[in-house]
């Protein structure tokens, strides 16, 4: 019994010589598909997860996807098929394309995965000899960059943002004190850029909480009822209608649920 499931989001190359007819497939099948996701995060080929590109873009060998015109033939498609876009890819992708490209569909749909993942902005979880990074300094070019993109997307008013995989951002944050206040400080940043009617909590919780939360750069992440407590407290000052818009509303509206 799936009814308690209320949309889904596919998967689909928009470069495949097919995707008209794989999306008219995929919204044939179920009349819960409210959106399509494909995995962009790309700086160059893929380097066993010491840079932004993500392990999925293998298939297609490092090529940054946005720029590809083959890509955009078949993200244009959404539309027709009243179908919106997680975009997931690197913070130089959203200076370099991904502003300049959806600006083109002002009509489609688009949600931002996982903040926009700035990464590790305080270095890695552990030391070398396995204690924890005692960094408090964060990487200001890399959050120049993340700056950069995320406000230009904020521009859009077709875009919207998740607040999840935190861990990306900053692996082991619930560790220490001082990097739950990074964290916090970012998440509000994020909310201050586009507002609380277009992001939106997302739990991403597959395998368990340190690989939901941080993507395999750190053994520890909180369960589904701590990270709960910490938004909580990320939002203190909010109205409890914000709130409600970001546990809720936000995605309520943009995935059309309800």
């Amino acid at each position: 019994n799936i009814n308690y499931v209320k949309g889904y989001v596919a998967s689909a190359n928009f470069t495949d010589d097919t995707i008209e007819q794989q999306l008219q497939q995929l919204v044939g099948t179920t009349s819960k598909l409210r959106g399509i996701r494909w995995i962009l995060d790309c700086v160059g080929k893929f380097e066993n997860g010491t840079t932004a590109t993500h392990v999925a873009t293998t298939r297609h060998d490092g090529i940054d996807l946005l720029k590809s015109p083959r890509f955009e033939q078949g993200l244009a498609l959404l539309e027709k098929y009243n179908l919106s876009f997680d975009l997931q890819c690197a913070p130089i992708q959203l200076v370099e394309t991904a502003s300049t490209l959806f600006a083109k569909y002002p009509s489609l749909q688009v949600c931002i995965d996982h903040l926009g993942k700035p990464r590790t902005i305080l270095g890695n979880d552990l030391l070398d000899d396995g204690s924890v990074n005692p960094n408090v300094t964060v990487d200001e070019a890399e959050l120049k960059v993340w700056r950069e993109g995320m406000t230009a997307m904020a521009k859009l008013p077709n875009v919207h943002v998740k607040l999840s995989m935190l861990g990306y951002t900053c692996p082991g944050w619930m560790r220490t004190k001082e990097r739950k206040e990074v964290l916090k400080s970012l998440v509000r940043e994020t909310i201050e850029l586009f507002g609380t009617n277009r992001c939106m909590v997302a739990w991403n919780w597959h395998v368990n909480g340190a690989v939901s939360d941080a993507d395999n750069m750190s053994q520890v992440g909180p369960d589904a009822v701590e990270l709960l407590d910490k938004f909580l407290w990320f939002f203190e000052g909010y109205s409890d209608e914000d709130k409600d818009r970001l546990f809720a509303g936000t995605a309520k509206e943009f995935y059309r649920i309800g």
